[in-house]
Parts: structure tokens; C-alpha cells; sequence
């Protein structure tokens, strides 16, 4: 009875050890703490360069026209329970138009196996536990660089990963001829990512012909190429242009994978709608593959969210607010095709002794600057201009009414280097 109390009194005075001593915090994300610098900041001027989501010309997050009507079509909608069948299947097979085209034979004839995900970062991560079940001893081959979270994707689940060269430093442009010495070089059978439009972090992508030389290495090679297509639109403003490289591997027979995701370039950034779907050569390999997506669903996070699946599947079935999406999509692309110029206009106004025409000879959301990272650790600290070490720059973040102040940081710091 005695050492009865006295246990229960040792175990209500001293806490419980072990368990988490180990812990360590986690290192920051390259993006996130770019948000966590800009925030902290007291400047009025200070601008904040890193996050990939777009903002008007005042700087704003933007709630597109199409998305307020659909909104007004779904309200009073029943949220409480998951999804219908019918709403999750018909998001899918409009999402698959938008990469394969509404007229191919691939949606008549029901080859893609397709599953709703949490945005793009959701797809990746539903392909990678894919790949890991079906190929668990292939690699995944990701661009250098590539959007940083590619790389905690894979490893979280537990894919080995490879590298193949793309950008080239030197000439703030594509690295073709040793790109394709990777794929070349690459065993038999492996898996490629690649990004089908505006690359992050770097703003290049290949030519159409170039695109072309890929794919026909790839056929040769029998790789399998994974699409992570997280802005559509954002290169071009044109949807089915910025399709154009997966179009190009499908007309030459190959069986491919997409990461869609409508955040960027429907602005629904916060309600994490995306879609996952692999072509397959029939309708029934489809059936299985789409059985195996669904399962790895099930056991990560049963169903995603409803009320951003209805946005969108509103707005892709209805022919007037799909149109006036498209619009809206291309008003954005030309926003930030005009912020290019004008930043790079601004520069060689002021005298730089650099060559910045890779600011409009890369396109999309991001610019690969080519600022060392002590170069932007000093934009912020001397002027409160923030943006990822590896110097891209969000060019949603560039307005009318920072665009100078920027130019001229950027030229202060620069303008005693040889290169930028």
C-alpha cells in the first residue's frame, strides 16, 4: 500500500521522459520561411518575391470572376457528406481534356485511370507511393534544379532518386545537350519528371522541336515520363499551348503520368484541388490502375475536401464559365509577360553592365535571376526584398508600383559584378 503511494507520488511530480528527447525542429522550407522574413519585416517597402501563387497589380490574391459565379451556382450545396461519384469521376475526365485535349481518342476511349488529389503536391505524392508499390526499385529522375518539394515527395515515400541536368548557369537557358546525355544515359525503363510549362524554379523550358528530341529518347529508352503541370497557362496564357509537351509524347505512343493542379491558375491556392491520371493502353489496364490510386486514397486521407471539386467542376462543365476562365487565365499570363519586360526595361535604363535577357526569355510564374545567394541575403537585409536563396524570383510579386524600387535594388547590388 505504502509503495503504491509513494509510485503514484514519484509519477505526479516528474514529467514523462523519452518519449520525444530525441526531437529535433525540423529544417525550415526554402519558401515558407521566405513568407516568415517578409512578415516579420516592418518596412513599407518591402516586397516579398517568394511565394509561386499570383497577385494583382496592387499585390493582392485575386478571387477570378468565374470562380464568384460558380460559387453563386453551388451555393446551398450540401457539403456534409463526401463528394458524389458522379462530381469526382466528370472532375476527372475534364481535368484529362485539359492535358490531352477534348477530341483525342485518350477520353473517348477511356485509357486514363484518374483520381482526385490534394492540388499537385497531392498528385506527386499519390504517384510516388504508386511508383513505389508497382516499381519499388526504380528511381525517380528529377530535373536540377526542380521545385524543391519534388525531393521530400520522393523520399517521404521512399523512392530512390536521380537527377538529370537542365539548367545551365552560364547562359541562364536550357541545358539540352547534356539533358539528353541523361535520358540517354539513364537505365532502360526509368522515370522521368518533367515540367510541361513554365519549370520551377528556373522559368525555362524546351522548345516544341526540343520537346520532340526528348520524347523520341525517351520512346527509345522506354522511360517513363511523369508531368508535373502545377501552371497551365501561366507561360503562354494559352491552356492546350502549354499542353503542348505532353501532347507531343502522346502522339509519339507514349504511356504517361500528370500532376494537375487548379491553385495557381484557377487562384484556389487555399481549397488544394488537383487531380492525378496515368494513361494506360486500354480501358481495362485503366480499371486496375485506377483501383490501386484509389486504395493508396483510402488509406492516406480517404476524400479530399468538396466544396473546391464543385468549384471546379463547375466551371469546367459549363462552356460560358469555362471560357471566362480562359480569359481570365491569359489576363494573368500577359500580367506577368509585362512585369518581365518592364523589370528588365528598368535595368538597362539604369546603366547595368549585365545582360538581363533571360528575364524575358524565361517564362511562366518564375524567374531564375542568377543572384548568388549572398547577393539576396543582401536585397534583404539592405532593402527588404525577399525571395528564395537560389535567387528565383515569384514574378507575381512584381507590380507597377515595386517594379523600379526593385530594378534599382537589384542594380545596387549587382552593378560591381561581371555576372548577375
Amino acid at each position: 500500500m505504502w509503495r503504491r503511494f509513494l509510485t503514484k507520488k514519484c509519477m505526479s511530480t516528474s514529467r514523462a521522459v523519452g518519449w520525444w528527447d530525441h526531437v529535433g525542429p525540423a529544417p525550415k522550407d526554402p519558401i515558407t520561411s521566405v513568407t516568415e522574413a517578409f512578415l516579420a519585416d516592418t518596412s513599407p517597402h518591402k516586397i516579398n518575391l517568394g511565394v509561386g501563387a499570383y497577385r494583382d497589380d496592387e499585390g493582392k490574391p485575386v478571387v477570378l470572376q468565374c470562380v464568384r459565379n460558380a460559387e453563386a451556382e453551388i451555393a446551398g450545396t450540401d457539403f456534409l457528406e463526401s463528394v458524389s461519384t458522379a462530381v469526382s469521376s466528370n472532375l476527372v475526365e475534364e481535368s484529362v481534356k485539359l492535358v490531352y485535349g477534348k477530341n483525342t481518342d485518350v477520353v473517348r476511349e477511356g485509357r486514363f485511370a484518374g483520381v482526385q488529389a490534394l492540388s499537385g503536391t497531392g498528385a506527386c505524392r499519390l504517384f510516388a507511393e504508386f511508383q513505389r508499390r508497382l516499381y519499388p526499385e526504380s528511381a525517380m529522375y528529377l530535373p536540377d534544379p526542380t521545385w524543391s518539394n519534388h525531393h521530400n515527395i520522393w523520399r517521404d515515400a521512399q523512392v530512390s532518386q536521380n537527377t538529370f541536368r537542365y539548367y545551365r548557369p552560364e547562359s541562364r537557358g536550357l541545358h539540352f545537350s547534356a539533358l539528353m546525355d541523361d535520358v540517354k544515359n539513364a537505365p532502360d525503363r526509368s522515370f522521368f519528371l518533367f515540367h510541361p510549362c513554365a519549370h520551377n524554379p528556373t522559368g525555362v523550358d524546351p522548345t516544341e522541336e526540343q520537346w520532340k528530341e526528348i520524347s523520341y529518347k525517351c520512346k527509345e529508352k522506354n522511360h517513363f515520363p511523369f508531368f508535373d503541370m502545377a501552371y497551365q497557362g501561366f507561360a503562354s496564357g494559352d491552356l492546350d499551348k502549354d499542353a503542348k509537351a505532353i501532347r507531343i509524347f502522346l502522339e509519339d505512343g507514349h504511356l504517361v503520368g500528370c500532376a494537375q493542379s487548379f491553385a495557381k491558375n484557377m487562384g484556389l491556392y487555399g481549397h488544394r484541388v488537383g487531380c492525378l491520371g496515368v494513361l494506360c493502353a486500354d480501358s481495362k489496364q485503366a480499371i486496375a490502375v485506377k483501383s490501386q490510386l484509389q486504395q493508396i486514397v483510402r488509406a492516406m486521407y480517404s476524400s479530399p475536401p468538396v466544396h473546391g471539386i464543385l468549384l471546379v467542376s463547375t466551371i469546367l462543365n459549363d462552356q460560358d464559365l469555362k471560357a471566362l476562365w480562359q480569359e481570365e487565365v491569359k489576363v494573368m499570363a500577359d500580367r506577368i509577360i509585362r512585369m518581365r519586360a518592364t523589370l528588365r526595361q528598368s535595368l538597362e535604363k539604369l546603366d547595368s553592365p549585365l545582360n538581363w535577357e533571360h528575364i524575358t526569355n524565361q517564362v511562366g510564374m518564375f524567374c531564375f535571376s542568377g543572384l548568388s545567394p549572398e547577393q539576396v541575403d543582401e536585397l534583404a537585409k539592405e532593402y527588404h526584398v525577399y525571395m528564395t536563396h537560389d535567387g528565383r524570383i515569384s514574378m507575381a510579386g512584381v507590380t507597377t508600383s515595386n517594379v523600379n524600387y526593385l530594378a534599382k535594388a537589384i542594380h545596387e547590388i549587382t552593378k560591381s559584378s561581371r555576372e548577375a
